[in-house]
């Protein structure tokens, strides 16, 4: 099957992926492996395809590893990757974990660079060898006596090293989030959803406030809930005040009534009576559906200026659909509500000019307690992407975007949805797999 039949795993991945025909497929991410009788199998590739998806790739359908690149039969079980019971991702698990290695002077700690894997002649794959460098835990008298200093690296064999696939050795938490950096939140958060309980709130207290409210956006109800579970409160609150708003509100529903109002208790001022006339609307209204903080200017900002506004990085596309254009005070709730500017009509005037001159009068603001049926209708039946929620004093309130509206017409369970395709077919790039020898 390969040309060369040992590879450490360190080097194979982010290698490309080519079918027979020399079109690309994806890249190496990760290496799965299984136990042994006697040394671990390597039984297949996780492949990163195009749209970041990662697919299972068995080592029976690995024509060669040689030259830089992996060739595969062009066939992949076309249904996202799933970690199942028993197996370990080596970059994602094994990379810096303890381990103890057995030498001529006796047992030593160490921790693991890299691991290699090497090709029976029954063509299995199997851990070989693991590449080490001595721990911090060693001593100065036992790396004098063994004649290995700290931080001295050498290759052992997989026969030697005892505890690799120990789950109670784990990697270090910085090297797994190193391992996913390049994920966008939403794949990050099905990642985060599949590891155990233990783990996910070890990777949550590792996150920063504003990236672990955006996976918490991502993730199913119950992970958010014990996720937020596991903060001590003070944190709990400041990862709700970087949610979005109405995210936050959400999740807040989700708790017991003191644990939510103990949390906004600690929130700023001004979040804080966000959140609390928020959670006062109905989950399937327009009120319960909006985001408090929509693009808002007044009707003298110019258009450079909203412009500006809207190709922020930190702005969702369905958000920077349209500018709102109030008067003061320009946070929700604000003063009267003047109308609002599509984007596009931005893009068609003069950056001088002032926003109050193009405003569409047009787009009837909702009512917050308007239901979710009257929401769909209006945007499915005007093509809008946000929809202004204004009171009955005429002050906006917020903005519906087509994004929440969607988030609550799809089931309940649809962020655990994995595309449960499985049959063999060419590859497609934005389709995915499943863990096991053949899926």
């Amino acid at each position: 099957m390969s040309t060369q039949p040992r590879v450490f795993v360190g080097r194979l991945a982010g290698l490309s992926v080519f079918d027979p025909l020399g079109d690309q497929v994806g890249k190496v991410r990760d290496v799965v492996i299984t136990p042994a009788r006697r040394r671990p199998r390597a039984i297949g590739l996780v492949v990163e395809v195009p749209g970041r998806r990662r697919v299972f790739l068995p080592m029976t359908r690995v024509i060669s590893v040689d030259g830089g690149q992996v060739i595969t039969t062009g066939l992949v079980n076309m249904r996202r990757f799933e970690q199942r019971p028993g197996e370990t991702l080596v970059v994602a698990e094994l990379f810096e974990r303890q381990v103890l290695v057995r030498t001529e002077d006796g047992m030593i700690d160490v921790i693991v660079e890299d691991v290699g894997i090497e090709q029976q002649q029954n063509r299995d794959w199997v851990v070989s060898r693991v590449f080490c460098r001595v721990g911090k835990r060693a001593t100065s008298t036992f790396t004098r006596l063994t004649r290995r200093r700290k931080g001295e690296t050498f290759v052992a064999d997989i026969a030697d090293v005892t505890g690799l696939l120990d789950p109670s050795a784990e990697q270090s938490v910085e090297r797994l989030l190193e391992t996913y950096g390049d994920l966008k939140v939403a794949d990050l958060a099905e990642v985060i959803h599949d590891l155990p309980p233990t783990r996910r709130a070890q990777v949550a207290q590792a996150l920063s406030d504003s990236k672990l409210a955006d996976v918490l956006e991502e993730l199913p109800e119950d992970d958010q809930v014990e996720i937020l579970a596991g903060l001590d409160a003070p944190r709990a609150a400041d990862v709700l005040e970087a949610m979005e708003p109405d995210d936050a509100a959400d999740l807040l529903n989700e708790l017991d009534p003191q644990q939510a109002e103990a949390l906004i208790a600690l929130m700023e001022p001004d979040e804080a009576e966000q959140m609390r006339r928020l959670r006062a609307y109905d989950d399937e209204s327009a009120g319960g559906l909006m985001t408090a903080e929509p693009i808002i200017l007044g009707p003298e900002a110019s258009i450079a200026e909203a412009l500006a506004m809207v190709r922020r990085e930190e702005i969702s596309p369905a958000k920077a659909a349209a500018v709102y254009v109030c008067r003061p005070p320009l946070e929700t709730p604000t003063g009267k509500y003047l109308g609002l500017v599509h984007t596009q009509r931005l893009l068609r005037e003069p950056p001088h000019a002032a926003v109050g001159g193009i405003l569409d009068k047009d787009v009837e603001p909702l009512d917050p307690g308007d239901p979710l049926g009257v929401v769909t209708r209006i945007m499915a039946t005007y093509n809008h992407v946000s929809l202004p929620v204004c009171d009955k004093d005429g002050r906006l309130l917020g903005a519906v975007t087509v994004d929440d509206v969607l988030d609550h017409l799809l089931p309940e369970d649809w962020r655990e949805d994995r595309h449960d395709v499985t049959e063999d077919i060419p590859v497609v790039p934005s389709s995915s797999a499943t863990g096991g020898d053949d899926g």
